[in-house]
């Protein structure tokens, strides 16, 4: 496929152009109705019921009630002013760094810790999501005896009998189970306990575990060690398996360091370093289901789950045989796999090849990293690898595991089940867990837990397990609590509690000191206890500093030198180095955890559920994933529903046909199908059906991993799928434009001309003989078309090549000159349809004034490219002048504007839900996202462009962009949406009566419409609960209301007013902080004020890399995009 003819589609529908598709495209507006009817409306009501949609809803036209005044102003303390705490949360046994944001009390907004080096400020959607979590009205409210009520006193007074009958056997009989946790303060109860009861058992399991990872370097080095990964300094980076920029615990400090390292300016958008000291990396992928990592990938080798250890036994041979050596004390080198995967000339063996060459010409300065679901063989492999290419100690650190004698997960629930199988076990205290729901099947826990007398379960939720177990108590929220725990680098966490436990639970480090000490502690006393066993004891100013920071500075793990162990050689063969697809019944199923739930934990979340999973866009479910190809063989599509079954084990799901799928690999996500979440996730006492389907029915001993011998049986049925990869479409005549006809630029077309402008100023007709004129042709008929440019994307070596064109033609400056003139829609040219390259679209006058489209070589691989042309010298095809039929507004003060960096983008989905939680943005459930009602004021639109079964990916978040001649304000026949005077396009919510004018006037479909006013069902305690998570500086929506991004524009007017209270003192660049943008891990979001032509969007804004969307509409928006440029390996393009 030529560049010219690339094409960007968000779905396979589109790309065939299905019926369904083309109907979308007829449609102006999302399907309207009066009311909600019927089971829609019971079961939109309980999602709602659940979630802060509801309460942001109902916020409005409340009853009046009694205000008592405040007769004191408590110390430290103005109502209305937010305050702001650091505090933690564990997630997989690893702390993630936080702070919170305050208003009387009432924790409202997560954030990441600035001051905390693997967090730089960035939190994770997880943890944006908590929020919601602490004021779910389905947590857990009482104790619950065999299902009946109970009241707090009763509980403890239970467990206090329960603790005397195991003191008096030394605690012969007692068992406990909780995830597994890093939190020195639970060390310190578990040595206590130990002490006390020392015949008390403890266990520890997570159904997404790092356990082979662990095994890996155990492998490896003889003990577990950490593995940290130092992507600032890695020029090449290979993942196998590995989400390194997603799933990974670790994943906020990487994709920082990847993404720094991605932008071909360096950090200062500010031209390239042409020196070489800010060379862009090259990221590799090799993966079964599209990831993060892949998505981001230069080059992406899609495998099946049991061929990736193969590809890494190929990359060991290959670097051998360009004369690398296996040391002995590593053991033997593997031998290079023979089969039809790998034969010569073949994709895998021509990328493992390239990959090989990059990775031996970056010797020291390179990554190879494996995946947690690979087996722990690869894992060593891995770790040999990197220690030939002379990267340990410099791309790739070890620290010592924190906890390194703990057993694994799957050892762990394994022994469990055997002790209670054998009534060994005569009372389980389950903390925060949920095994009945998320144990592997295969070892049967519920059956297990019935052998047990006593069962005792603490939680947030009354769950599956907790459903089943003689005793369930609230488990008191991480925000209510007490507690520590270890960050990915080591480094020491504090947990703090925010506001008072909400329902009076306890938490799990106050369940653990009281079985070790028979009385409740005081919380921070166990905590500080837990810190002094830790790092010594510490004086109350050191203790006030660790809150204060959130960490103790300083306490990060200590990088050491494994010394390695002979890693037996790896060996493949049948279908791991066949290429042929499997027949049915020999499947590949892999079974992973989902970026939006995770293990199910998260099933109740309804910010989580409705948020767009990042690659396949779905929502409120999960899907078999299985690719077009091999779809097609099982005849069956997106949307059938299939019987999955393997090893005796089988599952009825739905079929999602998804883009770079590796053949004959199915997977499938954890965490859904619920029956114990609640009115969100799926209840079964309410009557509430469960989200998507139970993966873990699939699950033998071990819950993560891939597994062959799949079968997939079509039940002849259909599901409806709640996707948003097709919504907020163009209308069909944009549609049209955008994929008309385009010629061809590798032919040549005699009887076509384009105009061009001499050296003498005339204009000559010049016939389309060579490829840069055809290609030319192309971009100004786009243009005098009218088509939608919304992707822009270059190659690295193309860019560079424009870049030193520039500078022929007269400086850097000439070109940011253009840009101010409205001439930036000819910096880089657009691919959303039949992109361009970057550079030579157009022919260009020799030094003796000849059009002759020539090239040269002008980069170190010595690859031709075109010098730079400039744009005004071609006369556009046909189209008017971009003139306005508005007088332009003119600002004496601030100019606000954004810029994107969609080469930094992962598309993480973290700015999504910050947003929501920010601005109180409601949820809707899936009947609602079904008819394209979604309220996500930023969405992240996810394009494929190429081959369907090996596609390219491009993230593009997308929100309202400010337009200066915004069509959006000239409709609106009640003034609702008004221009302001620093650029913003503000909305009146009290003057908006729901024409909808506006949003079918926006041309890229970023305004939503509130279609229902929700609060008449809400009442009662379930109100006063649900509006404590408002933000209070944001204006909650009723229905027949429209709203949309507002460039969080409750933070800049709180800025401004606290510039005026210091003395109007001018606000300096970056101040004002977007939700979006401060929860960014990869720094791809800049916003600050265009009239400092200083400030860092400004310098973005006038990027060689800079457009604008739509630029043909003339409607001037304060975003500004930049251009996506990738790195990839000549040897692959050519290939």
């Amino acid at each position: 496929m030529t560049d010219s003819q690339i094409k960007y589609w968000r779905s396979l529908d589109e790309l065939a152009q299905s019926e369904d598709f083309k109907q979308a495209l007829d449609r102006e507006f999302p399907e309207g109705a009066d009311s909600v009817e019927g089971v829609d409306r019971r079961r939109f009501l309980q999602v709602m019921g659940a979630s802060v949609g509801l309460a942001s809803a109902a916020s409005c036209r409340w009853e009046k009630t009694t205000l008592n005044p405040l007769a004191e102003r408590p110390e430290n303390r103005i109502p209305g002013v937010p305050n702001f705490y650091a505090t933690s949360m564990e997630l997989g046994g690893v702390a993630e760094p936080l702070v919170m944001t305050s208003y009387d009390g009432r924790p409202v907004k997560v954030e990441g810790n600035e001051l905390h080096p693997e967090s730089q400020g960035a939190a994770s959607t997880h943890a944006q999501a908590t929020i919601l979590e602490l004021y779910d009205p389905d947590r857990s409210t009482n104790p619950t005896e065999g299902g009946a009520a109970r009241t707090v006193e009763q509980f403890e007074t239970a467990l206090g009998e329960v603790r005397a009958l195991h003191a008096a056997k030394r605690g012969a009989g007692l068992a406990f189970l909780s995830r597994v946790t890093s939190s020195p303060a639970i060390a310190e109860a578990q040595r206590r306990l130990r002490a006390a009861l020392p015949q008390a058992e403890w266990f520890e399991y997570e159904a997404l575990d790092r356990d082979r990872e662990l095994e890996g370097a155990r492998m490896a080095f003889g003990r577990p060690v950490r593995t940290h990964f130092d992507l600032s300094k890695a020029d090449r980076i290979a993942c196998f398996d590995a989400d390194i920029l997603g799933e990974h615990p670790g994943s906020a400090k990487m994709i920082r360091a990847f993404s720094v390292r991605r932008r071909p300016e360096g950090g200062a958008y500010s031209g390239v370093n042409f020196d070489g000291e800010q060379k862009m990396n090259r990221l590799y992928a090799v993966e079964a289901r599209h990831t993060t990592t892949g998505a981001s990938a230069d080059h992406r080798l899609p495998l099946r789950a049991e061929q990736v250890g193969a590809a890494l036994a190929a990359l060991e041979a290959a670097l051998v045989a360009k004369g690398l050596t296996v040391p002995d004390a590593w053991g033997s080198a593997s031998p290079s796999p023979t089969g039809s995967l790998f034969a010569e000339g073949s994709r895998a063996r021509n990328f493992v090849n390239a990959l090989a060459d990059d990775l031996y010409k970056f010797r020291g300065s390179s990554v190879v990293a494996v995946g947690g679901t690979q087996p722990k063989g690869v894992h060593a492999l891995a770790h040999r690898i990197n220690a030939l290419l002379g990267n340990v100690g410099k791309t790739v650190l070890y620290t010592d595991e924190p906890n390194a004698e703990r057993t694994s997960s799957e050892e762990s629930i394994e022994t469990l089940v055997e002790h209670m199988n054998g009534n060994m076990v005569e009372t389980l205290v389950v903390l925060d867990g949920n095994p009945v729901y998320d144990a592997p099947k295969g070892l049967d826990f519920g059956a297990a837990l019935g052998r047990v007398k006593n069962s005792i379960h603490l939680g947030l939720y009354r769950n599956e397990t907790g459903r089943v177990c003689g005793w369930h108590a609230p488990l008191a929220h991480f925000l209510e609590s007490w507690g520590d725990a270890l960050a990915w680098d080591g480094s020491y966490c504090v947990v703090q509690p925010l506001i008072r436990p909400i329902f009076g639970g306890r938490s799990a480090l106050e369940v653990t000191s009281f079985f070790a000490t028979g009385t409740w502690g005081d919380g921070q006393e166990l905590a500080r206890a837990g810190c002094t066993a830790r790092l010594g004891a510490l004086s109350d100013k050191q203790w006030q500093l660790a809150l204060h920071d959130g960490m103790a500075s300083g306490t990060a793990s200590v990088p050491v030198t494994p010394t390695p162990q002979r890693v037996a050689a790896l060996s493949y063969s049948g279908a791991q180095v066949d290429a042929a697809t499997p027949a049915n019944g020999a499947l590949e199923l892999v079974l992973h955890g989902d970026p939006c739930v995770h293990d199910g934990r998260f099933g109740n979340n309804a910010w989580l559920q409705e948020l767009p999973e990042f690659m396949t866009k779905l929502t409120w479910d999960n899907a078999a994933l299985m690719s077009p190809a091999t779809a097609d063989m099982l005849g069956v599509t997106t949307g059938d529903l299939v019987t999955l079954a393997i090893s005796g084990r089988s599952l009825e799901t739905v079929v999602y046909a998804m883009p770079g799928q590796a053949a004959g690999s199915v997977a499938l996500a954890l965490g859904y199908g619920r029956t114990g979440a609640g009115a969100v996730g799926g209840d079964s006492e309410k009557g509430v059906p469960a989200a998507g389907f139970d993966a873990y029915v699939l699950t033998g001993r071990r819950a993560t991993g891939h597994e062959t011998g799949l079968t997939v049986t079509a039940t002849g049925r259909t599901y409806p799928l709640a996707m948003t990869a097709d919504h907020h479409l163009i209308d069909a005549t944009g549609m049209k434009e955008r994929d008309g006809e385009w010629l061809d630029p590798s032919q040549t077309y005699p009887d076509k001309t384009i105009e061009v402008e001499g050296p003498d100023g005339k204009l000559t007709a010049v016939a389309l003989t060579t490829p840069n004129l055809v290609r030319a042709y192309n971009k100004k008929a786009r243009e005098g078309s009218r088509v939608a440019e919304l992707v822009r994307s270059a190659t690295h070596e193309e860019y560079e090549g424009y870049l030193e064109g520039v500078a022929e033609a007269g400086g850097r400056e000439a070109v940011v000159d253009k840009l101010h003139a409205g001439h930036g829609d000819d910096v880089l040219t657009a691919q959303e349809g039949h992109g361009e390259t970057a550079h030579g679209e157009a022919a260009h006058p020799t030094e003796g004034g000849s059009l002759d489209g020539s090239q040269h070589a002008g980069d170190d691989h010595g690859h031709a490219h075109a010098h730079y042309v400039d744009p005004n010298k071609i006369k556009r095809i046909g189209g008017p002048e971009l003139l306005s039929l508005w007088e332009r507004h003119s600002y004496d003060g601030h100019r606000w504007g954004m810029s994107i960096d969609l080469s930094s983008c992962v598309g993480c989905n973290a700015c999504v839900v910050a947003c929501q939680s920010e601005n109180n943005i409601p949820v809707v459930g899936k009947e609602q996202v079904l008819r394209g009602r979604e309220m996500h004021w930023l969405r992240i639109d996810r394009y494929f462009s190429g081959d369907p079964e090996a596609p390219k990916v491009v993230n593009q978040p997308v929100g309202c962009i400010q337009c200066e001649d915004a069509p959006c304000e000239q409709v609106c026949p009640v003034a609702a949406t008004v221009h302001s005077d620093e650029g913003l396009n503000d909305m009146v919510y009290n003057r908006c009566i729901g024409t909808r004018y506006c949003s079918n006037n926006c041309p890229l479909k970023v305004r939503r419409f509130n279609y229902f006013n929700y609060h008449r069902d809400l009442k009662g305690g379930d109100r006063d609960l649900e509006k404590m998570s408002f933000n209070p500086e944001v204006t909650v929506r009723a229905r027949g209301v429209m709203e949309k991004c507002t460039y969080c524009v409750q933070r800049i007017q709180a800025k401004k007013i606290a510039a005026k209270v210091d003395g109007r003192r001018p606000i300096a660049d970056g101040e004002i902080v977007t939700a979006c943008q401060q929860t960014c891990p990869a720094d791809a979001i800049r916003f600050g004020d265009l009239a400092d032509e200083n400030s860092v969007v400004t310098k973005a804004h006038a990027s060689e890399r800079s457009y604008d969307l739509l630029k043909f509409l003339n409607i001037r928006p304060r975003t500004a995009y930049l251009a996506r440029i990738t790195n990839p390996n000549p040897v692959l393009v050519e290939a």
